[in-house]
């Protein structure tokens, strides 16, 4: 029997993972090549890619150990907060503004997965190109 489909009312979709990178560098000019674009935003302390709307950045102050933090969309992170803090999700770090208007947390899931959360009021979906391979 079909289960009914459940809308997660707190997730908007994923937006954003963050690799780390301690040669910043190296990684850039690896990623650039890998996409073929450039970065969209290139600081000594965060590289960031558009792929398709979505951002793919690198962090020289990550640790490859950790790997990387993906972050779900949200539309307010306080109230995203709460209900993490709710489930049971532990505060990994607290809400912090980023910059243009750009606020981020992570979570440890109750099996110490890393979520993390963006509240990004500039982003848009962009339609995905038609098909009918995997996903569409």
């Amino acid at each position: 029997m079909p289960t009914e489909k459940k809308e997660i009312a707190v997730f908007l979709g994923l937006r954003t993972v963050i690799y780390p990178a301690p040669d910043l560098d190296g990684a850039k000019a690896w990623w650039t090549a890998l996409l073929g674009i450039a970065p969209y935003f290139d600081e000594p302390f965060y590289v960031g890619f558009d792929v398709a709307g979505y951002e793919l950045a690198l962090d020289p102050n990550g640790d490859p150990t950790a790997g990387p933090t993906t972050y779900w969309g949200v539309a307010d992170l306080d109230a995203a907060s709460a209900v993490m803090s709710g489930a049971g999700a532990d505060v990994r770090s607290p809400i912090a503004e980023v910059g243009d208007s750009i606020r981020v947390a992570t979570f440890a899931d109750p099996t110490g997965n890393v979520v993390g959360l963006i509240e990004n009021p500039h982003f848009q979906v962009v339609a995905s190109p038609a098909g009918t391979g995997p996903g569409r």
